[in-house]
């Protein structure tokens, strides 16, 4: 059997997806948005199980699913699901002196991801998770 293309195509799918989160908040730099990116996945991670985790990370792209697993403390206290605005507090803490994400980092970050997945799919995996999950995702 062949390489699946999902994973002989990652890194370029990946850059694809950074380079247009960037372009949709307005960032500068695909650096500053992995960080954006990856501070979006924890706080929707804060938020739901392990087992929903997983199955929420089967339907991201290749590398967007391992940064999503990326630094995972799975001992970490679970939150419940608030406002935008309080979730994205939550958001600019991670590496704070080097986080550059905007105040509509998880509309921003929820828009570019759409493009970047099977939406259908998306959707009707996040309609099984618990209340909030959808709204956070809604772009």
């Amino acid at each position: 059997m062949t390489v699946p293309l999902e994973y002989e195509q990652a890194s370029a799918k990946f850059y694809e997806y950074l380079v247009d989160a960037r372009d949709t908040s307005g960032l500068w730099s695909t650096h500053v948005t992995y960080t954006m990116t990856q501070s979006v996945f924890q706080v929707f991670r804060r938020r739901i199980s392990i087992q929903e985790a997983i199955a929420f990370a089967n339907v991201l792209p290749t590398c967007l699913k391992a940064l999503f697993v990326t630094d995972w403390d799975v001992y970490e206290k679970k939150e419940a699901f608030e406002s935008r605005e309080k979730m994205t507090e939550e958001v600019k803490l991670l590496r704070a002196e080097h986080n550059f994400s905007t105040e509509n980092a998880i509309r921003d970050i929820a828009q570019a991801l759409r493009r970047h997945v099977n939406e259908e799919a998306f959707d009707r995996l996040l309609s099984q998770l618990p209340e909030g999950a959808l709204e956070f995702w809604k772009p």
